[in-house]
């Protein structure tokens, strides 16, 4: 995978500050309904993804019955290391 994707990490601010996927958006879980209508903006698709892939699996299923052209990346260990392969 390349990075041509929007990357959105939903975990909080506290965590994302621990470390992430370079260029991705640090949007929380509690946060997704509110920013719908910014999230429509990004480019799509997008991949979502969380500490375990849980949070990011909520997120993908919430977006995608609203017509975003999203996916569950799981771990942003697994995002990181997808995009950085060679």
């Amino acid at each position: 995978m390349k990075n041509d994707k929007t990357i959105i990490d939903v975990r909080t601010p506290a965590e994302f500050m621990g470390g992430n996927v370079a260029g991705s958006i640090n949007i929380p879980l509690n946060e997704i309904t509110d920013r719908l209508e910014e999230i429509k903006q990004m480019k799509q698709p997008i991949v979502l993804c969380c500490a375990s892939g849980n949070r990011s699996g909520q997120a993908t299923a919430y977006l995608r019955s609203t017509g975003v052209d999203c996916e569950n990346g799981g771990s942003w260990f697994d995002v990181n290391y997808m995009i950085n392969e060679k």
